[in-house]
C-alpha cells in the first residue's frame, strides 16, 4: 500500500529516461518474432494487436476499458505498453493517479468541432462510467445507452485475446499455445494465477474509482464554500 504523495514503481520508472527498457517490452508482450511497430527513423511506436501474447491483449482490454478508456484498440502505444509491462513485471502502480492524470489532461483538451456539424464535438465522452456512477451516486436519474460489459472470463480470452499467426492470420489452435513469456525470475503467470490476480486488480480499481469520487465530492464541498 502506497502511502500518500508516494510515487509507485511504475512512475518513478516512467519520469526516467532509461526508466524502460522496449527490447524487454517487446519481448514480453509480443508473440515470439515478433516487435513494435517503428517509425521511418526505426523508432518504437506502437505494439500491433495481432503480434500480442494472450496475456497482453487481455491486459489491453482491462486498461482500454476500465483505467485509461478509449475508443482505439486496434494497437497500443508505447506509454500504455509500457504500463502493461508495469503490470506484467509485478511493478507497484498507482491506479487512482492514473485515472486522476487522465481526467486532468482529458478536462484541458480543446473541443473538436464534427467536420458536418459545426455545434457539435467530435470527441468522445471521456470515462462515461464513472461520470454516470457519480451522477447516479449523487441522484442523478440516469439512462445509460450502452449495457455495461461483463467481467472478462476465459471464453471471452479464448475468443478474443488468442494470438493470431503473423503468416496466415489464422488463429493458433488451443492445443498448441505461444511459449509462455517470463514475468519475472519466480516464473510466468499460468491461466489460473492470472484470473486469480485479475480479480484483485479489478478490486484495486474499484477502490480507485471509490477514491477519485470522495475527491471530487471534497472538491465540490471546498468549492460550494
Amino acid at each position: 500500500m502506497l502511502e500518500e504523495g508516494q510515487e509507485c514503481e511504475y512512475s518513478q520508472r516512467r519520469n526516467r529516461a532509461d526508466g524502460f527498457d522496449e527490447k524487454a517490452i517487446a519481448q514480453l508482450l509480443c508473440i515470439p518474432g515478433q516487435d513494435f511497430a517503428r517509425t521511418a527513423a526505426g523508432r518504437r511506436v506502437r505494439i500491433m494487436h495481432t503480434n500480442m501474447t494472450t496475456l497482453t491483449q487481455t491486459w489491453m482490454t482491462l486498461l482500454l476499458n476500465n483505467i485509461l478508456p478509449s475508443d482505439h484498440n486496434s494497437d497500443l502505444p508505447l506509454p500504455k505498453c509500457q504500463l502493461v509491462y508495469a503490470v506484467l513485471t509485478r511493478m507497484s502502480v498507482h491506479v487512482a493517479q492514473l485515472i486522476a492524470d487522465a481526467i486532468y489532461l482529458f478536462a484541458g483538451m480543446p473541443p473538436t468541432r464534427h467536420p458536418l456539424d459545426p455545434d457539435k464535438s467530435s470527441r468522445a465522452l471521456g470515462f462515461p462510467a464513472l461520470i454516470t456512477g457519480l451522477c447516479k451516486s449523487f441522484g442523478v436519474p440516469v439512462t445509460p445507452s450502452k449495457v455495461i460489459r461483463p467481467p472478462i472470463t476465459r471464453a471471452f480470452i479464448e475468443k478474443y485475446c488468442t494470438p493470431r499467426q503473423a503468416q496466415g492470420g489464422s488463429q493458433q489452435a488451443p492445443d498448441t499455445p505461444s511459449p509462455p513469456h517470463q514475468a519475472n525470475p519466480a516464473g510466468s503467470f499460468d491461466m489460473e494465477q492470472y484470473l486469480r490476480h485479475l480479480v484483485r486488480q479489478q478490486a484495486a480499481n474499484h477502490r480507485a474509482h471509490v477514491q477519485t469520487h470522495d475527491c471530487l465530492y471534497q472538491l465540490s464541498l471546498s468549492l460550494r464554500s
